[in-house]
């Protein structure tokens, strides 16, 4: 998966050449939820996995959107948002922008 502050934080701000490949700061593992799933588990897990966004996927596993951290703030009680919030802007976790998995 690739996203617009990967390629910041991985090719822009460390001066990578234009020429690299995508495959070259993607990260490996897809995280994604299901578009049948709660909102207060998906914010849980997007605090816990230190992540902004979350492919949704139908249950046959296909592409049916994206759901963003603003998505959930507009969808969410103030309380699980800032904790979502909190978690997520701790650096560090499987998907830390500043380096290639």
């Amino acid at each position: 998966m690739i996203t617009d502050r990967y390629i910041f934080f991985r090719a822009v701000a460390q001066c990578i050449s234009a020429d690299t490949t995508v495959s070259a700061i993607m990260s490996r593992e897809v995280l994604y939820c299901f578009d049948t799933d709660e909102i207060d588990d998906v914010a849980r897990n997007m605090g816990k996995a230190r992540v902004r966004r979350l492919p949704v996927v139908n249950r046959d596993k296909r592409l049916v959107g994206i759901v963003s951290l603003g998505d959930v703030a507009r969808n969410d009680d103030a309380t699980n948002i800032g904790q979502t919030v909190t978690r997520v802007s701790t650096p560090g976790g499987k998907h830390d922008q500043t380096t290639a998995q």
